[in-house]
């Protein structure tokens, strides 16, 4: 019974040391990665699938640095911050097994050594506020929509001199429709 057991550990396991390993690796080989370059990089996890890939230059971009809510009738961020600059987003399904938020944590400490990295604001679940906000107002995908317990958010400033902003969001509906989204905002100065 004891062998059955931890072979059941050791398979649950192997996947969460799978993904850990991959993503470490490619962190010993990118101490002076850009943030655009660290989401480049999970283009190459054989574990998720492009949905959607957008860049465009912006005006006036607006960045939540805080949950939706609704004021006056109208959804918007508790606060946010308005910004000019180039626009890159990623969307992918993760696949295999793997959840997003096990991707998400990942590439959060990945983003957490990157020079001068500083948190502006994270949220998790309903504390993010309703899902379908984020996914069909902030995101403009609404693939991302899914249990609003299973959502997360997180907003870094990178850079000092040249800053970029890195936004991450996880969510999931099912198994099987795990997505995570991110952007990276290259600000004019």
């Amino acid at each position: 019974m004891s062998v059955l057991r931890l072979k059941v550990v050791f398979f649950s396991g192997s996947a969460r040391v799978f993904v850990a390993l991959l993503l470490s690796v490619i962190a010993t080989l990118a101490w002076s990665v850009t943030p655009l370059q660290l989401l480049q990089e999970l283009n190459e996890f054989p574990h998720s699938s492009v949905v959607s890939m957008d860049e465009e230059d912006v005006l006036d971009y607006e960045i939540g640095l805080g949950a939706m809510q609704k004021i006056s009738g109208a959804w918007q961020f508790k606060h946010s911050e308005r910004l000019s600059g180039r626009l890159t987003s990623y969307t992918w399904q993760i696949v295999d097994g793997f959840t997003s938020l096990e991707v998400m944590a990942e590439l959060v400490k990945r983003a957490e050594q990157l020079d001068e990295s500083r948190l502006l604001f994270s949220c998790d679940g309903r504390a993010c506020g309703r899902g379908v906000e984020w996914a069909n107002r902030v995101f403009h995908q609404p693939v991302l929509y899914g249990r609003e317990d299973l959502q997360r958010y997180r907003v870094f400033s990178i850079g000092k001199d040249q800053r970029n902003v890195l936004i991450i969001y996880a969510s999931a509906r099912t198994a099987d429709r795990q997505y995570l989204h991110a952007e990276v905002f290259e600000v004019t100065p």
